[in-house]
């Protein structure tokens, strides 16, 4: 089934079922990470409970009970939009990225989607977005307001899309942050939008202009 494809490494799930932890988070966390967050930390904690906490057991269940009834959306990264590769932004600087994403289903997106931080470094406070439906093939920017650390380095986080009733689904969509004094991307997009604000404002006539109607 689309969208479900996995690629576990034997002795990884080895290694996790021979923890032996009793530190449920720890569990919840790797496996919602083994699974691509394609379901959130609730519905992890479920199959862990059902199969005594064991991860190997778990994902096991996962995969047999609910994939022939779930219909995943699908969904492709296309690109960058703001903050590219290789891209710069100062500290403590407001900031907004942006991604193109693609229905890349054959079916609409159920409504109530939305684009979910899930990991890595959030990069301010907004942890969600709602995305519209796209209907299949279709193409667009989807936009998070986002704010630098306050310390110079290379920091990264992860969103998902996920469906109104917590599936996760589709590309991974990474943010990638060159945080440098001096930066310039962060100015860029502050130019841009007081640009912006000041050409919906009414235009003021000039000294000249007003002497010139003046005259006639």
């Amino acid at each position: 089934m689309e969208g479900m494809d996995v690629d576990l490494d034997p002795e990884l799930m080895q290694k996790f079922s021979c923890l032996g932890t009793t530190d449920k988070d720890v569990l919840i966390s790797e496996f919602q990470r083994l699974l691509g967050f394609q379901l959130n930390p609730a519905g992890c904690a479920f199959f862990l409970d059902m199969t005594n906490w064991n991860l190997q057991a778990a994902i096991g269940a996962y995969y047999d009970f609910e994939s022939p009834n779930i219909n995943v959306p699908s969904m492709s990264f296309v690109e960058d939009v703001t903050i590219g590769e290789g891209e710069s932004i100062p500290p403590d600087t407001q900031f907004i990225k942006t991604w193109r994403i693609q229905n890349s289903g054959t079916e609409a997106w159920p409504p109530g989607v939305c684009l979910k931080y899930v990991g890595g470094d959030q990069f301010g406070h907004v942890n969600m977005v709602m995305v519209r439906s796209l209907e299949p093939q279709e193409i667009a920017d989807v936009s998070v307001q986002m704010c630098s650390p306050s310390r110079a380095g290379m920091y990264q986080g992860q969103w998902r899309m996920c469906t109104a009733t917590g599936l996760y689904y589709g590309d991974v969509i990474w943010v990638i942050l060159s945080v440098e004094v001096g930066g310039l991307l962060g100015v860029t997009q502050q130019l841009s939008s007081f640009e912006t604000e000041f050409n919906t404002q009414p235009h003021r006539k000039s000294r000249k202009q007003l002497i010139s109607s003046d005259l006639q």
